[in-house]
């Protein structure tokens, strides 16, 4: 079989990982300093002042949107999420009572076709755009942050499928407020479970810390416990039950930060391995509606290849029976979800897709033999 994803995390990491917790006495288990030193470590990967680890991707969602009500800074309870995104990306907001409103993608890169996201900017003024970068592709990083900035938007940048892309030489998730990372297991890199929320706003930094851990302010550098302290005329002991904002428990453990601190070693070889693949395949393949590219700004570290034709059942259906994994591209149209249940109007790329995608594998272990079996049943469907 040929598979869609390829494990991540190996032989070697799981024997260092034993000896790790072979140790006497038994290493601590729970957050602790080794979730600090990832922090660090991810931060200055991406090219951020801060990062912030929990335990999915889907968590740093639900983590950030609820932070930025709690932050005070939103002009309005409007927010944009692409119609082509995940489920997290529409529940997360829609559970956190924002007023959600769908946006249509573009048939290049995927990401939101930016003609239609300036229309609802101006008429609805939101507070706030989530972005997403489908299985690896680049936006049009300049022209949205532009936009954002033009029409006062906060910029969220969803990263989960395309860690390691780059636009310009800057990683994505490296031009918003804040971005979200997963390391799930199937994603470039993984954790067993976990995700990052990077940001170089301290101060939002601050108040990631205390909501992703109950309220409290243990996870605070001292100088700013002691602020929060005076300020609230708490003592040392009270503080240990104090809880300032409204939290949650989304932490992960240092067993994951001491698999992760070991990923991040990997990611620029899995990276290459990917772009590579990706660039083999956009040049084998010829019946693919969508003209992928590698543009000039552009590095794609890409997750999966998407395919748009309108034979989709039929080549699904030959790729399975050659026991090639085949999925849905991301899930299609989140408006045509039963838990959506707003405006599905101005989704017209969007609805192409919903009838005519899907994506086919790339991972670090995918060979050039694998690619051409693949290309060769997808190129005999004009």
């Amino acid at each position: 079989m040929i598979k869609l994803v390829s494990d991540t995390i190996d032989r070697q990491d799981i024997n260092a990982l034993i000896e790790w917790l072979q140790q006497d006495p038994i290493p601590k288990l729970t957050k602790g300093e080794l979730t600090k030193e990832l922090e660090e470590k991810w931060a200055k990967k991406i090219g951020t002042k801060y990062s912030v680890f929990v335990n999915s991707g889907s968590s740093s969602i639900l983590l950030t949107l609820a932070a930025l009500k709690e932050f005070g800074k939103l002009k309005n309870n409007k927010i944009i999420v692409p119609a082509l995104s995940w489920a997290t990306d529409v529940s997360s907001p829609m559970l956190l009572d924002y007023n959600v409103l769908m946006c249509d993608c573009n048939l290049t890169d995927l990401s939101c076709d930016l003609e239609s996201l300036e229309k609802i900017f101006q008429k609805e003024n939101p507070s706030v755009l989530i972005l997403v970068s489908p299985l690896g592709l680049v936006p049009q990083m300049d022209n949205v942050v532009e936009l954002c900035e033009k029409y006062d938007v906060i910029l969220l940048e969803d990263v989960c499928e395309s860690m390691g892309s780059k636009f310009n030489g800057k990683y994505l998730g490296s031009f918003g407020f804040a971005s979200f990372f997963s390391m799930y297991f199937g994603h470039h890199l993984s954790t067993i479970e976990g995700g990052f929320i990077n940001t170089d706003d301290e101060d939002f930094y601050h108040l990631l810390l205390m909501m992703r851990s109950h309220g409290w302010d243990r996870d605070l550098p001292k100088w700013k416990q002691q602020e929060l302290r005076e300020q609230h005329n708490c003592t040392d002991f009270d503080a240990l039950y104090n809880f300032y904002v409204p939290g949650l428990n989304l932490r992960s453990t240092d067993l994951q930060a001491f698999i992760g601190l070991r990923a991040i070693e990997k990611l620029d070889d899995y990276s290459t391995k990917r772009n590579e693949n990706f660039e083999y395949y956009i040049n084998k393949l010829k019946t693919n509606k969508l003209k992928l590219n590698q543009k000039i700004n552009d590095y794609v570290s890409s997750f999966a290849i998407p395919i748009v034709n309108s034979k989709r059942n039929d080549i699904i259906r030959d790729l399975v029976d050659n026991n090639i994994e085949v999925r849905p591209l991301i899930a299609g149209n989140m408006a045509n979800k039963p838990m959506w249940k707003g405006d599905k109007q101005g989704l017209n790329n969007c609805e192409l897709l919903e009838e005519q995608e899907f994506y086919i594998p790339n991972h670090q272990d995918l060979s050039k033999e694998d690619i051409d079996i693949i290309v060769n049943i997808i190129n005999k469907y004009e």
